[in-house]
């Protein structure tokens, strides 16, 4: 009992400790809980039109494009430029997907399965699908039937891993192209729609009449800005900073840098071309003697020996004397040769042999009511392996089945060229390149320039010291894929959002340099700075002065004779003035003054008017309005011809920027 009211006098205390700590195991219960979500979001490389675009969607897009590629062009090796451009079309497409899905959504727009399907293996299916090369047949035409049956491959069984990787392969490139017809019809349909409600009224149709019959000749008198010396005008700060507050909306910007690097090139030493000759030098004799020459080059060689099989027109131009004169035989050796950084010679290693430098191939049908269709002329270079060696090895008349894709194709040998004189040759090749050791003399060289140079103004006047140009970089946003023409350089992007301003970067190896960066702006500021664009400001504004200075100058001219004596210019002529027109005169694209010349009556004289180039007084001569009656109606049609063809463009990049976009691909690149 005393122990249950020692409980009661503290309830207060325990029902707070008690309270605590379930408000713990429940705040516990939710972060654990809720680690998932918040990870999740850690990995989505962004947002579009509300959609998170999660890690793993992007990979998989990437992939299958990538896939796509492949069979496209044959290709399996991709470079750095490739591989960029794989990843941007990937996010344009998202980009593109995700925004017009959301403005399609708002108005009940979508696109049915019947219709994607009518798309995609109709009578007449969309020209994506039309243009692939995987559905063409032998005559180089689309053929639905090929289509048909590359979708009934899709679910056929499998026998073997290989079969089972194509197959897959396949609907990969077919899932990709399905959604490209998806993708491409909607926005076909939504930009049809705003076609269809944006019409050009009575009102438009008489406006851009009248603009183009009516014109007037003019004289005009032009100061331009040019010829008033700068220091005849002053411009404020103040000037500056309403001229910036007027097209602050210009300036929009994307988080960016601007950085300034300098280039240690990788390139190989006098030690190096010492070694490497060297090294040619003591292989020579076993060149020459050896029994087994294609070890001898493949082991040491840049260039492999296999058998390859040259004519006079195929062999590099530097042998071909050498093989194909009257006395030459096999074992025959040319001597060490030095060009172009390369040490090579050669080695004759069959001559006096006979063979057709090209085959005329036709593919034969697979298919009843299908014909089959020549090919034409090919020599070996042109053909794949598979194909060159049964068809240069046949004769007329020879048919041969090779595997194509999920299917075979056979060919028939109509005819075969004359033999002409071939020749085997070995090449031992070595082109100098940097050694290990010259490597790292280089890339200490550029490490010892970052110790002796850790800031901006060190870096820049260490460069110019050393003669170095230090190349200057803008606008790298965190998504920018490679920094001028530097090979291997996002690393650079990564590590300029990473640095401070004035930071010195460590060493990049980008292909054939090495390079330093430092890093010379930070702009994250939704607007570019007014210090940023002060120097188009100025021009601007200084303008705006001079022409101020010159209407002050002609307050008093009421004629173009004086305004050409107090200008010291000639006066000049302005022929067919109309609103539909861009030119004023030689003056080039003034539209305040063309619209104030047609308002001006026959005979008027303006008053000074501030132009794009200068400051201009213009007389109206003769005014002219052309002969022909509007018709509204086709007039009507024109203009909606002409918006209707802008829209798909506008309309789409419009829906693009309005879709609230985060793009944090930089985090995952």
């Amino acid at each position: 009992m005393a122990t249950l009211q020692k409980i009661r006098n503290h309830g207060v205390i325990l029902l707070v400790i008690v309270g605590l700590a379930m408000l713990a195991f429940i705040l516990g219960d939710f972060l654990n809980s809720g680690s998932s979500f918040f990870n999740r979001s850690r990995e989505n490389v962004g947002v579009i039109a509300g959609h998170d675009v999660h890690y793993t969607e992007y990979e998989s897009a990437k992939e299958q494009l990538t896939e796509v590629y492949k069979i496209e062009t044959g290709r399996s090796d991709f470079d750095e430029e490739l591989s960029s451009q794989i990843r941007n079309q990937v996010w344009q497409m998202m980009l593109m997907d995700y925004s017009l899905r959301a403005e399609a959504a708002k108005i009940g727009m979508d696109i049915t399965s019947d219709e994607l399907s009518e798309l995609c293996i109709g009578e007449h299916p969309h020209e994506l699908i039309a243009g692939r090369r995987a559905f063409y047949d032998q005559t180089g035409n689309f053929n639905r039937d090929y289509l048909v049956r590359f979708l009934a491959s899709l679910e056929q069984e499998t026998e073997n891993a290989e079969q089972a990787a194509n197959i897959k392969q396949a609907k990969t490139y077919w899932m990709y192209w399905e959604h490209a017809v998806r993708l491409t019809y909607m926005q076909e349909k939504y930009t049809t729609l705003l076609q269809s409600l944006i019409k050009a009224n009575s009102l438009d149709a008489k406006y851009a009449f009248e603009a183009r019959q009516n014109s007037v000749n003019a004289e005009y008198v032009q100061q331009p800005y040019y010829a008033i010396a700068d220091s005849l005008v002053k411009v404020s700060s103040s000037d500056l900073k309403k001229l910036y507050a007027k097209h602050k909306e210009e300036y929009k910007q994307t988080p960016n840098r601007a950085i300034g690097y300098v280039m240690f090139d990788i390139v190989p030493s006098e030690q190096d071309f010492a070694d490497t000759e060297k090294l040619m030098k003591s292989l020579e004799e076993e060149f020459r003697t050896s029994e087994d020459v294609a070890l001898v080059v493949n082991t040491n060689s840049d260039i492999m020996y296999d058998g390859q099989d040259y004519s006079e027109i195929t062999i590099p131009e530097a042998y071909k004397e050498f093989a194909f004169h009257k006395g030459a035989k096999a074992g025959d050796v040319t001597e060490l040769r030095f060009e172009n950084n390369t040490y090579s010679m050669a080695r004759l290693m069959q001559v006096g042999y006979s063979m057709p430098d090209s085959v005329c191939l036709k593919a034969i049908a697979t298919q009843e009511g299908q014909e089959d269709v020549e090919l034409g002329w090919y020599q070996a270079s042109d053909l794949s392996k598979t194909i060159a060696e049964p068809a240069f090895a046949g004769k007329r008349g020879t048919r041969f089945t090779v595997a194509q894709g999920l299917g075979e194709q056979t060919f028939e040998v109509i005819d075969i060229a004359k033999p002409t004189p071939k020749v085997k040759i070995a090449i031992l090749e070595r082109t100098v390149t940097p050694s290990s050791k010259t490597y790292s003399v280089i890339y200490n060289n550029a490490k010892q320039f970052i110790v002796n140079n850790p800031t901006e103004d060190a870096f820049r006047a260490a460069a110019a010291e050393a003669g170095m140009t230090v190349h200057p970089q803008f606008n790298l946003t965190k998504v920018t894929e490679k920094v001028g023409d530097l090979k291997a350089s996002r690393p650079i992007v990564r590590w300029a959002f990473d640095a401070k301003e004035g930071q010195v970067s460590d060493v990049f190896e980008c292909g054939e340099h090495f390079v330093v960066a430092v890093l010379t702006e930070t702009n994250d500021g939704e607007y570019r700075p007014m210090e940023a664009v002060r120097a188009e400001l100025t021009v601007e504004a200084t303008n705006n002065k001079k022409a101020e200075y010159i209407i002050n100058q002609l307050a008093k001219a009421s004629t173009l004779e004086e305004a050409a004596e107090i200008t010291g210019k000639s006066i000049q002529t302005a022929e067919n003035v109309t609103l539909s027109g861009y030119r004023f005169g030689n003056a080039g694209n003034e539209p305040a003054v063309i619209g104030r010349t047609l308002a001006l009556a026959e005979g008027e004289v303006s008053a000074p008017i501030q132009g794009r180039s200068g400051v201009f007084m213009v007389k109206a001569g003769a005014k002219t309005t052309a002969e022909g009656e509007l018709n509204v109606e086709t007039e009507k049609q024109q203009l909606t011809s002409r918006v209707a063809y802008m829209i798909p463009y506008q309309a789409i990049a419009l829906i693009q920027e309005q879709a609230d976009v985060e793009d944090n691909r930089a985090n995952f690149q």
